[in-house]
This record gives C-alpha cells, sequence and structure tokens, in this order.
C-alpha cells in the first residue's frame, strides 16, 4: 500500500504541492524523501486575525492544488495549516498526503490506499462525513474552509477537548458568524465561509473549482 501510494504520489507535479522525490524502506521503516522547505508552516502564523485578502490569497495556491490532485482522484483527508508549508518566498504549498485516498479508480485492482470506514483526519479540521469515513472531494473543500476561517477570524469554527466534543459541536451547533468576529467582514467573504463550511456536503460547493 505504502509503494502504490508513494507512486501515486510522485505522479504529482504542481508548483503547490510538495513533490516526492524518492521512497524507500530503511529497518522496517518506510520513508518518503521530499523537498525540504525551511519557511515554517501556516500554523505558526495563526492566532490572531489575518487581513481577508491576505487570507485569500494564501489559501487560493492551495485551493488550486487540491483542485489539481482532484482532478486525478485524490482526495488529502488532512488538510491543516500544519500541513500548509511555506517557501523562502512566502508561497504556501501542500504537503502530507499520508491520509491519502484514491476514488473513481476505474482499474479493476485498483484500490483504496487507507482502510476504508475509518475516520481519519485532524477533529478540528474533519468534515462531519469525515468522522464516519466518507471522506469525498468536498471533505477537502470543507477542510481547507476551516483553515480560511481561521486565518480571518484568528480562531476555528468548532473547538473541544476531545474528538468527541469537537463531532458534538459539529452536529448541533450553528457555525458561528464569521462577522461576530470581524465586523467589518464583507458580506460577500462571509456567505462565502457559510457556503463551504455547510454540514451537509450537497449544500457546500460542488467542487474547489467553484470555490476558487
Amino acid at each position: 500500500r505504502f509503494e502504490r501510494e508513494a507512486k501515486s504520489l510522485g505522479r504529482l507535479s504542481h508548483p503547490n504541492i510538495v513533490g516526492v522525490i524518492d521512497y524507500g524502506e530503511h529497518e522496517g521503516s518506510p520513508y518518503l524523501v521530499m523537498v525540504y522547505l525551511p519557511g515554517g508552516t501556516l500554523r505558526e502564523r495563526l492566532g490572531k486575525p489575518i487581513a481577508w485578502r491576505t487570507a485569500v490569497e494564501l489559501i487560493l495556491p492551495i485551493a488550486h492544488a487540491l483542485e489539481y490532485v482532484h482532478d486525478r482522484n485524490i482526495i488529502n483527508r488532512d488538510v491543516k495549516p500544519s500541513n500548509i508549508l511555506m517557501t523562502e518566498k512566502g508561497q504556501p504549498m501542500l504537503t502530507d498526503f499520508g491520509l491519502v485516498k484514491l476514488f473513481g479508480d476505474k482499474e479493476k485492482d485498483a484500490t483504496h490506499l487507507t482502510s476504508s470506514g475509518t475516520g481519519l483526519g485532524t477533529p478540528d479540521y474533519m468534515a462531519p462525513e469525515q468522522w464516519t469515513g466518507e471522506a469525498i472531494p468536498q471533505s477537502d473543500l470543507y477542510s481547507l474552509g476551516v483553515v480560511l476561517y481561521e486565518m480571518i477570524t484568528g480562531r476555528r469554527p468548532f473547538t473541544a477537548d476531545t474528538p468527541a466534543g469537537v463531532l458534538l459541536k459539529q452536529a448541533t451547533e450553528s457555525l458561528p458568524l464569521p462577522k461576530s468576529y470581524i465586523p467589518d467582514l464583507p458580506k460577500d467573504v462571509e456567505s462565502v465561509l457559510l457556503k463551504v463550511l455547510a454540514k451537509d456536503p450537497k449544500d457546500r460547493y460542488p467542487d474547489v473549482h467553484t470555490f476558487v
């Protein structure tokens, strides 16, 4: 499974995806060789609100990267600030496809590269349907929406002490309105966040291209 995943990632070539150069095994542990980026992660820039125009400029390249992988039948399933690396010039790069899943592959011997029926991901950034293992392209879109929400407001929409607590809030609580934290946020920007973070995937944008 690891070898097949490594090969699938090795075929990816996009200016905002950290490329896989090689892979192998050392003393029983598999490894990937990837480009080193010294600019840190997006996580290190969070903690306070970022001007919405700046946030959009940073999120769009990652959206384009997701559009690229979705077109190639790959779901990342773990989009979060610590998986967005920065180049020396401040350009964002998507990395860590460790939870990658192939979907819609027409080849007879195609298999999912991660276990089905498990809610893989990072709780605060996971889409509601992902908790039951039903990751779809719109799940990545939801996670990207959480990142954008956090960049703009300075906080994640749903937080709790345990993963179960996050799931409960997602299931029972309405999304806190971004304008309640950033009063001068344009209504159109808030509308985008509300749509991309809809609980039901059918209420979100149909794909990343439409979101962009």
